[in-house]
């Protein structure tokens, strides 16, 4: 068992809703999550790596009215987008989850018997303040001037209605011993954000929504007056994936055998480390091990991108511009693992021309022009050690990773201009080809670490290595 434990890795990305084309937000997290799950495959682990979309809920419903369309069509449409992105970013996942899947909608019932049974769901009256934006309860102290913090062009509506509820309360205690262990979330100031919710701001939730309001949701099992609510629907998307509730199978092994880690914003903290691992809690299943969160891309003046804010970057653009590899390079790279960062066009751009049309992109050139017309086809490239390297990852700090890559590029660029190998090899051919050598098979061991970050010009660069060949045309065209 615990030698399946350890070869099983399971990863999950949050599901986006589907009421709006992909942003700039979502791909950071596709991206972050493909690169852990690259390097664990690299590892040579058995790697589960899921996404999906989120297809129920308010947002969606007044969108698809919105639009004139029929909900189911409206969720199809975009559900589409969004698995396109697999080719557009060269994702590796495994599986793409729908909520509106029968499989996944057997899932939900089924978890919500099981809490049932449990005696952790009980039904009353709630009046409070509704963000359609969070689909959530608000409290007067999540408003900034009377709107939600994170919608600020979205002011809550009063709602009262009568609806079920999840005893979180009934976990608090066992919460509060999840998130004691040092690897349950990453990095650690979001882990003592969880604590403190999980002492102080703890209550019951609210898991379902009249069907009168709306009726776009999973029903509830024996009670056609209710549908599930989005958030507690939704969450199950991390096991129906796996095919659960059926018995064994790959449930087994990648959830309840496996490493399981999840990824997700920052805004999640209560939703995925505390509300939805009591859940687990209660179904008497597995907690997560790992949750990883990571900061929002902001704008122009620091402003969150969101859809409901209209200030969103569309990947695809980029990507068709300037190809997958530059736009996970600047995702990994100039985005922080952690923390909020900036994007723009004009920092997309000079990074672009800076880390690889003239860093590595040229670097490469160089190299390979050398080898080509001094050396023959090298042997032993396979013995790197990437010890080093492979400690960002375990701490998932995936910027401190790429950084190190860009490092040993930049030492390598700096060994050329001191070392001149172009001048040597024409005065002393044996002390010229020695450098070369050398130079060939640190660009080689680059390429090995670009393959979680940027896996097409890894391969683009090993293939030329190979083969001794320099590249027939840039890998990165400058762009002014």
């Amino acid at each position: 068992m615990q030698a399946m434990k350890k070869n099983s890795f399971y990863i999950t990305t949050t599901i986006p809703y589907v009421n709006a084309d992909p942003h700039i937000g979502f791909a950071l997290e596709l991206v972050q999550t493909d690169a852990i799950a690259r390097y664990q495959r690299f590892l040579g682990k058995d790697v589960f790596f899921s996404t999906g979309t989120d297809e129920y809920g308010q947002k969606i419903w007044e969108a698809s009215i919105k639009e004139g369309k029929n909900v189911q069509d409206y969720v199809d449409y975009y559900a589409q987008k969004f698995l396109e992105l697999k080719e557009i970013l060269n994702l590796s996942y495994d599986n793409f989850i729908r909520t509106t899947s029968p499989e996944h909608l057997k899932a939900a019932q089924e978890f919500w018997r099981l809490c049932d049974t449990k005696g952790d769901i009980y039904k009353k009256i709630y009046r409070g303040l509704y963000c359609v934006g969070c689909e959530k309860f608000v409290t007067e102290k999540d408003l900034i001037e009377g709107f939600c913090s994170l919608h600020p062009n979205q002011k809550p509506e009063m709602v009262e209605e009568e609806n079920y509820f999840f005893r979180l309360g009934n976990y608090k205690k066992r919460l509060l011993e999840y998130l004691a262990g040092d690897k349950a979330i990453f990095p650690e100031w979001r882990r003592k954000e969880a604590i403190d919710f999980a002492q102080d701001g703890m209550e019951d939730f609210s898991i379902s929504r009249d069907k009168k309001r709306f009726s776009w949701g999973i029903p509830i099992p024996g009670d056609d007056t209710q549908v599930m609510y989005v958030w507690f629907g939704a969450f199950i998307n991390y096991l129906s994936t796996l095919g659960w509730p059926d018995s064994g199978g790959i449930f087994e092994k990648f959830w309840q055998n496996g490493e399981t880690v999840q990824t997700a914003g920052k805004d999640m903290v209560k939703f995925q480390s505390v509300m939805w691992q009591g859940m687990l809690m209660s179904a008497d299943l597995a907690t997560t091990d790992t949750i990883v969160y990571h900061g929002f891309i902001t704008g122009e003046g620091g402003i969150k991108m969101s859809k409901s804010l209209g200030n969103v970057i569309n990947p695809i653009h980029i990507v068709e511009e300037y190809g997958a590899d530059a736009l996970r390079y600047f995702l990994l790279r100039e985005i922080s693992s952690f923390e909020d960062s900036p994007f723009t066009m004009e920092r997309f751009k000079d990074a672009y021309n800076s880390g690889l049309a003239n860093g590595l992109g040229n670097l490469t050139s160089r190299i390979l022009t050398l080898s080509e017309k001094y050396l023959p086809a090298q042997a032993g490239l396979e013995k790197t050690d990437l010890a080093e390297y492979f400690s960002f990852f375990k701490k998932f700090d995936i910027k401190q990773a790429t950084d190190y890559v860009w490092n040993e590029i930049g030492e390598l660029d700096k060994f050329i201009q001191e070392t001149e190998p172009f001048k040597v090899v024409k005065v002393d051919e044996e002390k010229g080809e020695e450098l070369i050598s050398s130079m060939v098979v640190r660009l080689y061991k680059i390429a090995e670490m670009l393959n979680p970050l940027m896996p097409e010009t890894s391969d683009s660069i090993k293939k030329l290595i190979k083969e001794n060949k320099k590249p027939e045309k840039p890998l990165f065209l400058r762009k002014d």
